[in-house]
This record gives C-alpha cells, structure tokens and sequence, in this order.
C-alpha cells in the first residue's frame, strides 16, 4: 500500500464515520466497494470493513455514552443474538464465489434505498415510544440476529434494518433506536471481524487506517450533521447508495 492510497483510505474513513454518526449505521455500505477498488478481493473487502467499522461504531458510542444517550441493557439484549449470527454470515462469503457476493452487495444496497424510505415513514408515524407490536424477545432477537448476519456477510454494521425494526417491533423513538444501532454495531463488527480473521481474510493495515478515519468522521458527525435538513440528508444517502449499487453491480461483471 502507498502513502497515497493510506491518505485517500483515511480520508474515506472519515466519510463514514460521517454516514455512522448521522445515519446509526456502520458505514460498510461506502467502505465494501472501495475498497474493492483497490484491488481487494470481495471478500476481503468485508472482512476489512468489519474492523473499520469497530474503530467507528465505538467512536459514535463512546460519544452517546457521554451525553447520556446509549442504554447499555438496550444494546446487550439486541447485541447477544448477533454475536451468534455474524459468524453463520462470515462462513458463507468466505465460501460463495467472488462475483455472487458482489451482485449480492449491489442488490443490498438498493434494498437500502427502500429501507431508508420506510424508515422515513416509520419516524412520522411513531414520533412518541409506543406499544411493541412483537414480543420484546423474540423481536430482539430477530433483529439482532439480521443484524449480525449482514454484518458478517456484507461487512456493515446492519443499522440501516435495525433502526426501522426497532421503532416497528420494540416501539422505539428514531432517536433511541439510532443510538441503541450504533452500540449493537460495535457487537456485530466484533463478531463479523473475528469470523473473518479466523478464515484469513482481514487486511489489518488497511482497515485500522479507515478505523482511525472514522473515528474523526463519527465525533463530528454526532456533533453537527444532525442539524443539515432531513430532505438534503436523505436525498443525498439515496443517490449515494444507487450510485455504488450501480459500480458494485460493474464490479461483479469483471469479475
């Protein structure tokens, strides 16, 4: 790796540190496909974003725990099933082919895109905590377990399904569930991270050079980028996640 390619890694972190702070996500729906760019494998790329990721997650946390704002007992009771499905999620994009975890990626990030529209739907219709409409358990654990398969798959932290399950399931504000994501990421990029280096796929350099990046990019995130308007923020995220899904998809093809 150059010392270009090191300043350009840092600078990318810091971008999704931003997108983690700002969104309650991990920022692996940016870091996958660039760094495939630079000549990574797929799955390498996965794996390397898990350890950035923890480096973020961790930052934005840290951050809540000081205001006041992350409940601990909400982030373990979401976390422990994830822990779990994390590994199952490393194990399978450690054993399919190249070019399927890639389409896979690129159909993921589309999915994104509906995603982050429901849970703009969901955030109008439940302004104020409500009644859980699911068991808490078992709500939990359906929505810490997605959350660590895609982690463990796609090498995100899975904030972008469990901020709108939280708020659908368990009755959640968006603001509770946005700051419960972040600490359960820190969980699930552990997991994922650890299932990855066990099968040898984590390139430790490059994902402590975008870790570090993103621990800048998640303390200013949780300081500022709230106050930008909901429409430029979204529309914005949109665009980003159509664009990458579209180089993902040209990624799979040359493979």
């Amino acid at each position: 790796m150059t010392l270009a390619n090191g300043f350009i890694l840092a600078g990318l972190g810091i971008f999704s540190g931003l997108l983690a702070g700002m969104f309650g996500i991990g920022g692996g729906v940016v870091l996958v496909p660039i760094i495939k760019t630079f000549g990574y494998a797929p799955v390498q790329a996965v794996a390397t974003s898990s350890l950035a990721i923890i480096l973020t997650s961790v930052s934005g946390s840290i951050q809540n725990w000081r205001m006041g704002h992350l409940n601990l007992r909400r982030v373990l009771l979401l976390g422990l099933p994830s822990l779990i499905t994390a590994q199952f999620g490393a194990l399978i994009a450690s054993n399919i082919p190249a070019y399927f975890l890639l389409i896979a990626f690129a159909c993921f990030l589309i999915v994104n895109i509906f995603l982050t529209n429901w849970r703009k739907r969901i955030s109008t219709r439940y302004r104020e905590r409500t009644q859980p409409t699911m068991n808490p358990t078992a709500a939990r654990i359906v929505t810490g377990g997605i959350a660590g398969l895609l982690a463990g798959l796609f090498g995100i932290g899975g904030g972008v399904i469990m901020v709108p399950l939280q708020m659908f399931l368990l009755g959640e504000t968006i603001k509770v569930s946005i700051q419960t994501s972040l600490g359960v990421i820190v969980l699930t990029s552990i997991s994922a991270c650890l299932g990855h280096a066990y099968q040898g796929n984590v390139l430790w350099l490059e994902g402590i050079i975008l870790g570090l990046g993103g621990l800048l990019g998640a303390q200013i995130s949780t300081r500022f980028l709230p106050k930008l308007p909901d429409r430029i923020v979204g529309f914005g995220f949109n665009l980003l996640l159509a664009i990458l899904a579209f180089y993902t998809f040209w990624l799979a093809w040359q493979s």
